[in-house]
């Protein structure tokens, strides 16, 4: 009987190590799109634009990037802070029908 309880006990904290790893490793995965990068083609199919469209935000200055052998990168972070700088919150548009 005593060996099944120093067993138990001994479960008891393997299980707790485990729990406190799996929360470290959870704390040290990003949690927001701060540390991602995305190529080109990944940037156009999210913000549904064209090439053409993204070489223009590249030319002028709209969206930073970096440049490796000819590829193009981009920081999900800069790609969420121009949307937010650029956000126009939805109002009532008047269409001018006062009857």
């Amino acid at each position: 009987m005593i060996e099944v309880i120093q067993l138990m006990e001994k479960l008891s904290e393997d299980f707790t190590l485990m729990k406190e790893y799996i929360m470290s490793v959870k704390q040290t995965k990003p949690t927001s799109l701060n540390d991602t990068w995305m190529d080109g083609q990944e940037v156009m199919l999210l913000l549904k634009i064209s090439k053409r469209t993204l070489q223009s935000m590249r030319d002028n200055g709209t969206l930073p990037f970096s440049r490796i052998s000819g590829k193009f990168y981009y920081k999900a972070e800069d790609i969420q802070l121009m949307l937010e700088s650029n956000y126009s919150s939805s109002k009532k548009i008047d269409h001018g029908n006062d009857e």
